[in-house]
């Protein structure tokens, strides 16, 4: 498991993470085939990430099947309904509804699967985030549920660097901006930095201690060549390492006659 957090967190690509985490994490969970959803469980919309073979099965049925992935049956009533993030299986949740359900039904003929177990992200609300490991055989144990619950702060930490370096990708040009040598996890904290967050924050946002913070913002200190946050952040400004802020309208202009 750690060696998967440390291998996420040093992926500068932010499309990569998540696969990166589809190959590793079902291997943890004693499961066979992932899919991952970062926005809402519902059958009208959304992508699905998803191994390409199993993808390649789904893009032979069309939008029925997929939707029916989508929909996250049964867990996404469960969790729009409440605060309550704690992984859970199929089985579990629905009962024995879930063996003759369409999903059920699904996942058996793509997938050769006969169990789900969700991960939600925690402290998501609305859209109800994460991903659903599959295995064929009996159901995921309360081991694998402790597991499972042990995996949501990296998953969520995961997600939180996703976020902010496609946000960093899409608001600068990273060819024109010169290569300072800040990893991954410190271009996140530089982000949050020009945020104006304080280092409690910033621990909480991307799940660290304040200490740890402290210790990414010393290292971006001394290869920016700065001595402090608001220096260090008009310098990363200049470099294009993070977008300068945009000049104030002027509410007036064209009012006057």
């Amino acid at each position: 498991m750690l060696s998967v957090a440390v291998a996420a967190l040093h992926e500068r690509d932010p499309e990569r993470l998540w696969p990166m985490l589809a190959d590793a994490l079902p291997g943890l969970c004693d499961g066979e085939s992932l899919i991952y959803k970062l926005d809402d469980w519902t059958e009208s919309g959304g992508a699905v990430g998803m191994p390409p073979a199993v993808a390649a099965e789904f893009a032979v049925l069309g939008d029925e099947a997929v939707g029916l992935l989508r929909e996250g049956y049964p867990f996404a009533p469960l969790y729009s309904s409440g605060p309550d993030r704690t992984p859970l299986t199929a089985r579990r949740a629905a009962g024995r509804a879930w063996s003759s359900s369409p999903t059920a039904e699904l996942i058996g003929d793509l997938m050769a699967a006969d169990h789900v177990l969700a991960i939600p992200l925690p402290g998501t609300t609305t859209p109800v985030t994460g991903c659903m490991v599959y295995r064929s055989g009996t159901d995921f144990t309360d081991d694998h549920l402790r597991l499972a619950a042990q995996l949501q702060p990296l998953l969520a930490a995961v997600e939180q660097q996703r976020q902010l370096l496609e946000r960093h990708r899409r608001s600068t040009d990273p060819t024109a901006a010169p290569d300072c040598g800040l990893t991954p996890r410190e271009t996140a904290v530089l982000v949050l930095l020009a945020d104006a967050l304080t280092a409690a924050a910033i621990g909480r946002r991307l799940g660290i201690s304040d200490r740890t913070v402290h210790k990414h913002v010393e290292k971006i200190y001394r290869k920016l060549g700065t001595r402090d946050r608001i220096s260090t952040v008009l310098r990363a400004q200049r470099l294009g390492l993070v977008p300068a802020p945009s000049a104030p309208r002027d509410t007036n202009a064209g009012s006057q006659s």
